[in-house]
């Protein structure tokens, strides 16, 4: 399992009858997760002393019911800096458990030791893209969704990015790589986050088992002559990390060689000790 261990801001406290209890800075906030199929067993004392909860709804969806949060809060991670602000179906604006991937690409990225310039599809809130540039990679950041991309810019300031070289473009992501093989423009990594289920800017729909094959291949094609990585995150229910990797060797160890690895991320739960599975990733390099 993927887990990141330097996390100081963010904390997984407990884990209970489908729900998640969190630290995010100063702030507890208590969100639904599916994963947390037992029951019975929340022990923490924060539990009682939540400053947010999100309640699903019977109708379907759901909502804050109760929010002593301020709109927007900053934390860190490092030397990165991001803004959280409680959003609809959930969401605070970042998935913690991405800092493990954070790591190993910023990893590469430094010990590549040339310039490197990385592609980040579905880039959401920018975590990944704050993360890459402040090891000097140059980013081309590209989501469906004007107000992530406009989050993106805010953590990229935040961390002192303002002035990198980051290119935001909010576009369809399918679009956006085929008009890029035309271009033939390159790329030396490649970070995807695909949703599930989701819809373009004009209203192309996006479902990643029909989606996903197609698309790496497509994305494979604009991958420099000497790549350094490959990054796909899954947040699919039943779709083993395996299938990613799968395909990450069809479309692009088959060319290049290096080296496919997978499996779940997750996030250590304080009370517990225990792991919570938090959706998946598939990592290729060309290091052997």
């Amino acid at each position: 399992m993927y887990c990141s261990n330097n996390w100081q801001d963010y904390e997984l406290l407990d884990a209970s009858d489908g729900e998640r209890l969190e630290r995010w800075g100063k702030y507890i906030l208590i969100r639904p997760d599916p994963q947390i199929i037992w029951k019975g067993v929340a022990k923490h004392p924060a539990w009682k002393k939540a400053d947010g909860i999100y309640r699903r709804s019977s109708n379907g969806g759901g909502g804050w019911i109760k929010q002593k949060t301020p709109e927007s809060w900053d934390i860190s991670y490092g030397d990165l800096k991001f803004r959280l602000k409680p959003m609809g179906f959930k969401h605070t604006g970042l998935f913690p458990e991405q800092a493990a991937n954070w790591d190993w690409f910023s990893s590469l990225i430094k010990k590549a030791q040339r310039p490197i310039k990385v592609l980040n599809l579905f880039a959401y809130t920018g975590g990944a893209t704050v993360a890459a540039a402040k090891v000097g990679a140059q980013v081309v950041h590209v989501d469906a969704s004007k107000g992530m991309v406009a989050m993106a810019k805010e953590n990229a300031a935040l961390s002192g990015l303002e002035n990198a070289p980051i290119r935001y473009i909010v576009d369809d992501c399918k679009k956006f790589v085929e008009r890029e093989i035309r271009r033939e423009n390159k790329y030396d990594g490649i970070i995807m986050d695909p949703p599930s289920y989701g819809r373009g800017p004009g209203g192309e729909v996006w479902k990643l088992e029909d989606s996903i094959d197609e698309f790496v291949g497509l994305a494979s094609q604009i991958l420099s002559d000497e790549p350094l990585f490959f990054l796909i995150n899954s947040y699919t229910t039943g779709l083993s990390p395996m299938t990613m990797n799968y395909i990450l060797d069809l479309k692009v160890k088959s060319r290049f060689g290096g080296k496919t690895e997978s499996d779940e991320l997750g996030l250590r739960v304080t009370q517990s000790g225990s792991f919570l599975p938090c959706g998946a990733s598939s990592r290729w390099t060309c290091e052997k």
